[in-house]
């Protein structure tokens, strides 16, 4: 039997395509093994969101080449998508493939096998119209699915290189994602995270203009087995007053929502082109939290992004200040050849992004830490996901990650079975510490 394994950069949608072709190898008779591992097929699907995207996605093609010469590297994915001139000069890539073809990942590794021959296979995603679809895809390795429901963006935000790597918006039709969740559901998985490119824009491709995401997060809370729907990272302008009136009534969803601010200072976001203010911003967060009281804000934001004086990069510091994150994703800005910020004059010193960043980082941990001590004393509900190293390891509902002290008294160690049990079910447990970046509770 022969062995493929994966390396996956990047966001949840490369996760998605990752599970989809590892289903089309195992359906095809080969062995899915640890990246780690000899394998006759090396497959990198790579991410092209900073240039320390592109490079670690450069060293993961270079590495795997030395764990079996003789095997085959495929580059798949964003990074191939914008840069294959870039990637055809690695010896160790054997296969170049767009994001379109990693549907027909089998059939291109066969045909190199057959010919031996280093190909490039990536078609123009700008002028893609269609949905990409892969089917259902129910292989996942954890115990929860990513559901990718959208693919492509038409924001161009100034320092985004990602509409050029996954085209325009298409969305992916209701019945075959609600298909895909019900195959899901009878594996036994219980939570789902619904993920895009550009999710808030999902249905404004469709004829019928009235279907967008919340007609489908209804449809998917009606499903029988699934029992969380979190939601992969939004535009903050989807969050209306309907929009929440709605979604409030699902009782599935869970109380995590990831908008995407990247400044906290208007003139900086005006370059950025991200057509919101913090004004605007602010009402949104106000509405999220008037409805769920337990809800938990995550965000990213760039730093350093050209001309960003330290008057701006006070306002956005301020801003997160008062806003309070559970938890800031930050990114040095990276500049992306092919984007309108990559040539915009004032392009900031290396230096101080790194002091910039570091500032908001610590914010950020303050700003978790502050939040998993409000759990101390108070009971929550946990999927839990996995045991390793002495602890089982979970998530809440508004994703806080929970970790519980396995119990390894000789009555629990006879019961392997009780154990396995634990894994893939919601059981509530009391906060009894609280970490920086988990919580400690007890069952």
């Amino acid at each position: 039997m022969k062995k493929v394994a994966f390396i996956t950069l990047g966001c949840k949608v490369n996760q998605y395509e990752t599970n989809a072709m590892a289903q089309e190898f195992l359906e095809k008779g080969y062995e899915v093994v640890e990246h780690t591992e000899f394998a006759d097929v090396y497959v990198i699907n790579t991410c092209t969101v900073t240039n320390m995207s592109d490079r670690k996605s450069r060293q993961m093609l270079r590495r795997v080449k030395e764990l079996n010469p003789n095997g085959i590297v495929v580059a798949c994915g964003c990074y191939a998508q914008v840069a294959k001139s870039e990637l055809e000069k690695i010896e160790e890539v054997d296969l170049i493939l767009g994001n379109n073809e990693k549907k027909n990942i089998v059939e291109f590794v066969e045909e190199f096998e057959r010919t031996n021959k280093k190909e490039l296979k990536i078609e123009d995603v700008m002028y893609q119209k269609e949905f990409v679809e892969f089917g259902d895809v129910v292989y996942t390795e954890k115990t929860r699915a990513v559901i990718k429901v959208q693919d492509g963006c038409d924001r161009f935000c100034s320092y985004c290189i990602i509409p050029y790597a996954r085209g325009r918006v298409r969305s992916r039709k209701p019945e075959a994602i609600i298909s895909e969740i019900k195959k899901i559901a009878e594996e036994g998985i219980k939570e789902v995270v619904i993920t895009g490119i550009h999710i808030a824009s999902y249905g404004k491709d469709f004829k019928d203009e009235n279907y967008r995401l919340i007609d489908l997060l209804e449809e998917i809370n009606k499903i029988d087995g699934i029992e969380r729907i979190r939601l992969g990272s939004l535009e903050p302008l989807l969050i209306t007053e309907e929009f929440v009136g709605r979604l409030i009534k699902l009782e599935k969803i869970c109380h995590h929502f990831h908008l995407s601010l990247q400044s906290g200072c208007d003139e900086t976001l005006k370059r950025m082109n991200r057509r919101y203010t913090t004004e605007e911003f602010r009402h949104i967060v106000n509405l999220l939290r008037e409805n769920y009281q337990d809800v938990n804000l995550t965000t990213d934001i760039i730093v350093g992004f050209p001309q960003e004086t330290e008057e701006e990069f006070n306002k956005t510091y301020e801003f997160l200040k008062e806003i309070k994150f559970y938890k800031m994703h930050v990114f040095k800005y990276s500049q992306r050849k092919g984007t309108k910020a990559a040539v915009m004059k004032g392009q900031i010193d290396g230096n101080k992004k790194e002091e910039r960043s570091q500032k908001l980082i610590e914010l950020s941990n303050k700003n978790e830490k502050e939040y998993n001590q409000n759990y101390v004393g108070k009971e929550v509900e946990v999927l839990w996901e996995e045991e390793k190293e002495g602890f089982y390891r979970g998530h809440t509902n508004n994703y806080i990650l929970a970790y519980c002290k396995v119990n390894n008294s000789e009555e629990e160690s006879r019961n392997l079975e009780d154990k396995r049990k634990i894994e893939n079910t919601i059981i509530k447990a009391r906060c009894i510490e609280a970490k920086q970046d988990h919580i400690l509770v007890e069952m």
